[in-house]
């Protein structure tokens, strides 16, 4: 049985889908303006782990993210960059595909966007009104929060203290102050469209609330997101559908990811320091790019989804705005990574000789390693236990090409058989050692060189003249040209498809 903690109840609770063996999923996309930070990432790589998971557990899974491409953020920096507002958002959608496809999540099954679904907005909050749930004021149209007595129960605010936090903006004309905009009538220069309450635009919360019930019906099973969506977005949309179709539909199950904090704190961007670092520091591409998008997804993988990530920066100096950065949690996941990809390495060049182990007898370390991961996957998709099963099955595949497990050949080979297999599956449910181990590890090396500015020719070079050397029986010289590059914090690696290198920590 697989068990989630709900944000609305506060607990575990066991998963069960809406219908058997199906489960529909709604998970909030970005709003394309800028590019996504690492705080953006958490969720699409946590909810990534959770469709991989439930179909693994052989759920028929139906994932929708949406693209939010019109709203007031959007228009403020079309305006500030003298853009079209769609050029904009088309851009920006573009560069973020580029960004989540690093991740390694797969793509969702559907990714409507905002400016598609404006019939069934304006049809959803025709619905509100029709209901007594929302009103029209000079154009437009407002939730009415005292028409919802369940208004609070997600985020667990009482509504004397949100309504003591609540504003009320110039122009605005509601009934009470924690009423919020569904239809936003239109401004000059602003994109708008035709309504029953005039031409306008969509709110921000009505839009995701149209969009899981177009393609997911008024009831579905799991709604994920930011723990800082819970308010007010999350807890709007389940007014407005509720509101619509009455209590009991819209989401069943309410999951919400922890904030990734900044040097033990959370980032704000209106903190100084923040703001000289976001950019340099927290924009996601330039993670990607020094990293690989794989070290950034083992990274948000390490913790349990629920809880915080402190995102460690070093600054090399004095001046923030210039002094080179350090960010030693991606370094240690790109350890990590390198070393599972070694190991692959290893496993496919030991298993590409020999003869196939056959029917038998596995060493006892290597059974339910997988079973282990799977569990602590059907607990609440806790990604920390699962790495830890992980970890313990390519540090046993090493073992045994070290010759360090004590077992007969027939049975060491298919361990090791049975390890590929396996570590095949997890790589599936993780999203984590997936890419062919060569490629990766070329990859991983040209970033390494580029960073400690090696001279890839002169390596090779080496290389080539202690090749040289080595056929020719001059082992000394071989052992030099060994400790010159060893010098250079090159690693020598003699394997069976030959010479290889790494770059040393």
């Amino acid at each position: 049985m697989i068990r989630v903690h709900d944000t609305l109840l506060r607990k575990k609770v066991d998963l069960e889908p809406v219908e058997p063996g199906k489960l529909r999923m709604y998970v909030c996309g970005p709003t394309t303006y800028n590019f996504i930070h690492l705080g953006n990432a958490r969720p699409l790589v946590a909810f990534d782990v959770v469709a991989r998971h439930l179909r693994a557990r052989g759920l028929a899974v139906t994932y929708v993210r949406n693209i939010t491409d019109v709203d007031d953020k959007i228009i403020r920096r079309a305006a500030e960059l003298g853009e079209d507002f769609h050029a904009l958002t088309t851009r920006f959608t573009r560069e973020f595909h580029q960004d989540v496809a690093a991740l390694a999540c797969v793509p969702p099954d559907l990714e409507p966007r905002v400016t598609d679904a404006i019939p069934e907005i304006v049809a959803l909050i025709e619905r509100l009104v029709a209901r007594g749930a929302a009103y029209e004021s000079n154009g437009d149209v407002y939730f009415s929060v005292p028409a919802f007595a369940a208004y609070g129960e997600l985020s667990h605010q009482p509504l004397d203290e949100l309504k003591a936090g609540a504003r009320v903006d110039v122009g605005e004309k509601k009934h009470d102050p924690l009423d919020f905009a569904l239809w936003k009538a239109a401004k000059p220069g602003e994109p708008s469209w035709p309504s029953p309450w005039g031409a306008g635009r969509p709110g921000w919360h009505i839009e995701c609330s149209a969009m899981a019930e177009r393609y997911l019906g008024p009831t579905f099973d799991l709604h994920g997101g930011g723990i800082d969506l819970a308010f007010p977005h999350h807890e709007n949309e389940r007014a407005q559908s509720q509101g619509a179709h009455g209590a009991g539909t819209f989401a069943r199950y309410w999951l919400h990811n922890g904030f990734v904090n900044f040097n033990g704190g959370k980032i704000s961007k209106s903190d100084e320091s923040a703001k000289v670092l976001f950019d340099r520091a927290f924009k996601l591409r330039i993670l990607i790019e020094r990293h690989g998008g794989e070290a950034v997804r083992l990274l948000l993988l390490t913790t349990h989804y629920r809880n915080p990530i402190n995102f460690e920066v070093v600054v090399d100096g004095e001046d923030a705005r210039t002094a080179p950065l350090r960010f030693p949690g991606l370094e240690e996941a790109e350890r990590r990574l390198e070393y599972g990809y070694l190991t692959l390495q290893r496993l496919r060049d030991a298993l590409a000789v020999g003869k196939p182990g056959g029917e038998g007898a596995v060493a006892k370390e290597a059974e339910g390693w997988l079973a282990q991961l799977q569990s602590a996957l059907d607990d609440d998709f806790n990604t920390a236990e699962a790495l830890a099963a992980h970890g313990e099955a390519l540090s046993l595949a090493n073992r045994i090409l070290d010759n360090k497990l004590d077992a007969p050949k027939d049975v060491k080979r298919r361990t090791l058989e049975r390890l590929a297999r396996e570590l095949t599956i997890s790589a599936a449910e993780l999203g984590l050692l997936e890419a062919d181990p060569t490629a990766w590890l070329a990859d991983h090396r040209a970033r390494r060189c580029a960073a400690r500015q090696i001279d890839v020719a002169w390596v090779e070079q080496k290389l080539v003249e202690r090749t040289d050397a080595r056929k020719a029986k001059d082992f000394a010289r071989a052992d030099a040209l060994r400790d010159e590059l060893k010098q250079g914090n090159i690693e020598i690696m003699d394997t069976p498809r030959g010479t290889t290198w790494r770059v040393a920590d």
